[in-house]
């Protein structure tokens, strides 16, 4: 075994290839294993480093995402609150136009709050 170069065919499992991997190491020197566990280390923490930015670069898009549905929704919820203020102030203009028009008619002003919905205060502040 000591001078085997390859694993033979017949040997080219994954147990075999760890049993030749120890025995790899067990012939490296004092100094030559420090290296190599140094140089292991260094992969490995290399690879916990990339893996930790992976997840941190995945929780931001995650953010992302959701900050996107939240702002579609605020939108949307925006836009149907301004419809709806939109809709109030354009019925209330025409309570008041239609309440200059009966006031010029002559009718009574308790009529007139009867029939548009606004105030006889309101109604009475008119030219």
């Amino acid at each position: 075994m000591s001078t085997l170069k390859t694993l033979p065919r017949i040997m080219n499992s994954t147990v075999f290839q760890r049993f030749f991997q120890l025995a790899s190491y067990a012939k490296l020197t004092k100094e030559e294993r420090t290296m190599y566990d140094i140089s292991l280390k260094r992969k490995w923490d290399a690879e916990a480093v990339r893996m930790y930015q992976q997840e941190q670069v995945e929780g931001l898009e995650k953010q992302l995402k959701e900050a996107k549905k939240a702002a579609k929704r605020v939108s949307i919820t925006a836009k149907a609150e301004g419809k709806a203020e939109g809709l109030a102030e354009g019925e209330y203009k025409k309570a008041i136009e239609t309440a200059l028009r009966l006031k010029e008619m002559g009718l009574p002003v308790d009529q007139i709050a009867k029939g548009t919905g606004l105030s006889i205060e309101e109604i009475e502040k008119l030219k």
